[in-house]
């Protein structure tokens, strides 16, 4: 079984400022740091550090050097990543100094897959081989249905949640990993567990693991529902915690880890990553996530 992360990389361009800038106003940063980053590379380093082989497509641009070296300096193999000739994707991030952000984000090159290339990536893959999927590239559904045609496993995270959403066949997914903003969205239910049930009568196939950050996770399908509490941390930094949870999630079920286990192993995963700052530096190797398995308390 080969695990396939068709996904985005970015670049991420962070300003700390004394205030967001307003309409009409010019504003001095103090500092600019740059970050690798973007959903795709973020989960695909935490399906590496979780001890699972992993490959990497999509479309990154002539500037991504530093994207494709944190890649591969965490094991991801990006045999199959398409440099073209636009900038890369990115973000520009705006911090206050009260700790507030305001971001936009420039698709460049995550919006250049062509169908083209993505039936080449998905002919090195059969049928039982994991697919995981984001929001921040284009062509989502095309791939889910490609690979769907295989017989692969399909894995979606629909972040960032938006129209593009609608167009992909909910009935051809094995797994779909939200957050309750995310469920909200696609059931228009306010309660998490009236939008749990809309999707098990909806799609009766489909396997749904909800993150509720410091309220734990719950997994259900038509057969079973399980809810794992979160574990008790100081939390520094929260970004990336849903990353490293899918990508711990999405290692361990490439094992044949039990779901109750799987869930347990993912959500000392976040934890450790929130009580980090950062993104991807923050995601932990599996030898931490186990030397503190049972030491950490649940919440």
């Amino acid at each position: 079984m080969k695990i396939l992360n068709f996904g985005s990389c970015n670049i991420d361009y962070v300003y700390s400022l004394h205030h967001i800038v307003r309409i009409g106003e010019t504003e001095t940063a103090h500092t600019l740091e740059i970050f690798p980053g973007g959903k795709g590379l973020n989960q695909s380093i935490a399906v590496s550090r979780a001890g699972a082989k992993i490959y990497h497509a999509g479309c990154v641009g002539y500037d991504s050097k530093m994207l494709t070296d944190i890649l591969q300096k965490n094991g991801v193999d990006i045999s199959y990543l398409q440099t073209v000739d636009t900038k890369n994707g990115h973000a520009v991030i705006q911090v206050s100094a009260e700790g507030e952000n305001s971001i936009f984000l420039y698709p460049g090159s995550n919006e250049m897959i062509t169908k083209e290339y993505v039936d080449t990536v998905l002919d090195k893959f059969d049928a039982g081989d994991i697919i995981l999927l984001q929001n921040e590239i284009n062509n989502v559904d095309y791939i889910v249905e490609k690979a769907y045609q295989k017989g692969m496993c399909i894995v979606l995270n629909p972040s960032p949640f938006n129209e593009k959403i609608h167009a992909i066949n909910f009935n051809m997914l094995s797994y779909i990993v939200i957050n309750e903003v995310e469920l909200s969205e696609i059931s228009e239910c306010t309660e998490p567990e009236e939008g749990l049930v809309y999707l098990k009568n909806k799609y009766p196939a489909l396997k749904v693991i909800l993150t509720l950050g410091e309220n734990g996770s719950v997994f259900v399908n038509k057969n079973q529902e399980l809810r794992q509490a979160a574990f008790q941390v100081d939390v520094i930094d929260t970004t990336a915690a849903g990353d490293t949870f899918l990508g711990y999630f999405i290692a361990e079920l490439s094992k044949g880890t039990d779901y109750s286990q799987i869930l347990k192993i993912a959500s000392v995963a976040s934890a450790i990553t929130v009580s980090r700052k950062g993104a991807a530096p923050s995601i932990p190797n599996k030898s931490e996530v186990l030397s503190l398995f049972d030491k950490l308390r649940e919440s």
